[in-house]
């Protein structure tokens, strides 16, 4: 995907403990930086709590994909981008790229399922129609697969 794909973008500086030996950001930290972009692309789209929705299911990470494109460097700015690209009954896939700062300078990219688990069962149920739409909303676009 181009960098304009994506509406959202969070702004993330590298820190001194995010490095290894080599003075580039470990790749298990690219995980982390996921998390990071994953929270705070759902504060975007207005939920405050994405691991429970109405505190009778939770959304766990079921698969994620990761393809490293380029080194990111101590000190360096990314910027971490993330889309719901699509919603299936009771899963949302997510894509996602880290890139240098505000330019089209792509270092990782790969996508993330989430399921939606009702916490009495543990089994997968649907996603609520209403929390679909606040990301529809926010993505301008139909999502359903």
């Amino acid at each position: 995907m181009a960098r304009a794909d994506f509406r959202f973008s969070y702004p993330k500086r590298v820190r001194y403990s995010e490095i290894d030996a080599q003075a580039v950001v470990f790749n298990a930290r690219f995980l982390d930086y996921l998390d990071i972009a994953m929270t705070e692309y759902y504060r975007a789209v207005g939920i405050s709590d994405p691991a429970g929705v109405e505190g009778l299911a939770q959304f766990h990470v079921a698969r994620t994909a990761l393809d490293y494109k380029a080194s990111i460097r101590l000190e360096e700015e990314v910027d971490l981008c993330v889309r719901l690209v699509r919603v299936g009954t009771s899963s949302l896939t997510f894509a996602f790229e880290f890139h240098g700062k505000g330019a089209e300078d792509l270092r990782a990219a790969g996508e993330t399922v989430q399921v939606h688990v009702g916490v009495l069962r543990g089994r997968p149920c649907p996603v609520p129609a209403d929390f679909v739409a606040r990301f529809e909303a926010y993505e301008g676009r139909s999502l359903r697969a």
